[in-house]
Order: structure tokens, then C-alpha cells, then sequence
């Protein structure tokens, strides 16, 4: 069955990321009761998220008035806001298909967004998400960021891919827990806008074709660098 999209709230109507949650739990419960797979497209106002990963040296010590929101998806903290296309796949695995599968498809699927505006991406094995190598603009940095739950096969959370957000937003934590690396946007590396709207069409036309559970040639990946190891560090009182 083909992939429904649903533009839930874009721009002005930006949705607040609770009322998104809530909106993923209904659309789950649905999919998973048999209907249609649907990928939710939308923007969110400012807001950190932090995922089961998360440590708490990685948390802003000033969000900028932004919530920080506890979530329960994998991985660490992460930002959303204006300008950043969030994508919420809520689809029935496969039997066939494993968890990494899915997320590799996804990865691939922003991969060829990128390739379609211009920017050359690739995956970083040890490193969730898509990147560019460094190079003269800068270090080896993030432009599009995964985090998923599944429960009953059923996928949930997604992808974060940069169009024209307000980078200094990241400059307050420590993206997905990575301090050796950056974070870029597809306005910054091409120095035109790319609006959030723009890579809507592309991101449906990838999305469709890798979810189609179809075999598929795998970008080549950059040098394996390995996440940095979690501190578990003693809350106070803990």
C-alpha cells in the first residue's frame, strides 16, 4: 500500500510538539489496528527534545525560552523549531524488516533529498543520521537527525531534516551528544534559501520509493566514527 502523507501544520500554523505526540499516539493506534501507513509533515515551534540517551551535561543550561521535553524515543537530546522539516513515518514493519533496515531507508532517503538540492551527504557508521564530510566550509557536520520508537511493528518519531533553521539554537546544548562534529542546513551549505516547502515534494518522492521495501543500491558511507560514551553521571541525590 502506498504511503499517506499528511501535512499536519506548517510555517504559521507550526505544531506545538505535545499536541504532535498525542497526534502520532492516535495515528499508531490506527496503523497498527491496520490502516493506512502515514507519514506526518510538519514544523514545531522551538523546542528540545531528549531522548532515552540522553545525559544531563547534553541538556541547554539556558533553552532560550525553548521546552526541553523528555521523550521515548531512542537517542539523545535534539532540537526542532522553525525552518526544520520534521517527518513522523508511522508505518507496519515488515516481518521481514529489521528495526536498522527502516532506519538505514529513512537515512537514505534524506541522503537523496540532499542529492536532489545539490549537497553531497552520506551516513557516518557508529553515528545515526545524515552528514558532510569536512571540508573547507567547516568540520564534518549533521544536516538531518533520526530518532524512532516501534511497538507492535509499528514505527514511530522519525527524522529532523534543516532547510533554513536558525542554527544558533544549537549553540545552547550538545547536539544528539556529538561535541566533535556540527550541525548545517541545506541554506547554509548551498547560500540560498531553502524553505521548508521547497524539499516537501522530493522527501514524499524518496520516502515513497525506500519504504517500498524494495532492495536498493546504499549510498557509500564516510569514515565510521563511534558516538561518544555516555558518562552516566550521578544526578545529585541519585
Amino acid at each position: 500500500m502506498p504511503l499517506e502523507f499528511r501535512e499536519a501544520g506548517l510555517g504559521d500554523n507550526a505544531v506545538d510538539y505535545l499536541a504532535a505526540w498525542e497526534m502520532q499516539g492516535r495515528v499508531h493506534a490506527d496503523v497498527a489496528a491496520g490502516g493506512d501507513d502515514t507519514v506526518l509533515l510538519l514544523e514545531h515551534p522551538p523546542v528540545y527534545t531528549a531522548g532515552t540517551r540522553t545525559d544531563d551535561h547534553e541538556r541547554p543550561v539556558d533553552s532560550g525560552g525553548a521546552p526541553v521535553i523528555d521523550v521515548n524515543r531512542g537517542g539523545k537530546i535534539t532540537f526542532h523549531g522553525p525552518g526544520q522539516l520534521v517527518g513522523y513515518p508511522i508505518v507496519k514493519l515488515p516481518e521481514r524488516v529489521k528495526v536498522v533496515d527502516y532506519v538505514r531507508r529513512v537515512e537514505e532517503a534524506l541522503i537523496h533529498v540532499c542529492t536532489d538540492f545539490g549537497v553531497t551527504t552520506a551516513r557516518v557508521p557508529g553515528r545515526s543520521g545524515v552528514w558532510l564530510q569536512a571540508d573547507a566550509r567547516g568540520p564534518e557536520r549533521k544536516i538531518a537527525a533520526i530518532g524512532l520508537r516501534v511497538s507492535q511493528r509499528v514505527t514511530m518519531h522519525g527524522f529532523s531534516l534543516n532547510c533554513d533553521v536558525d542554527l544558533a539554537w544549537y549553540d545552547r546544548f550538545v547536539p544528539c551528544g556529538i561535541n566533535d562534529a556540527g550541525v548545517t542546513s541545506l541554506s547554509r551549505e548551498l547560500g540560498r534559501d531553502v524553505k521548508v516547502t521547497d524539499v516537501i515534494p522530493s522527501v514524499e518522492k524518496h520516502l515513497t520509493d525506500l519504504l517500498a521495501w524494495n532492495d536498493y543500491v546504499p549510498t557509500p558511507d564516510y569514515e565510521a566514527r563511534p558516538e561518544p560514551p555516555r558518562l552516566n553521571l550521578i544526578r545529585p541525590g541519585g
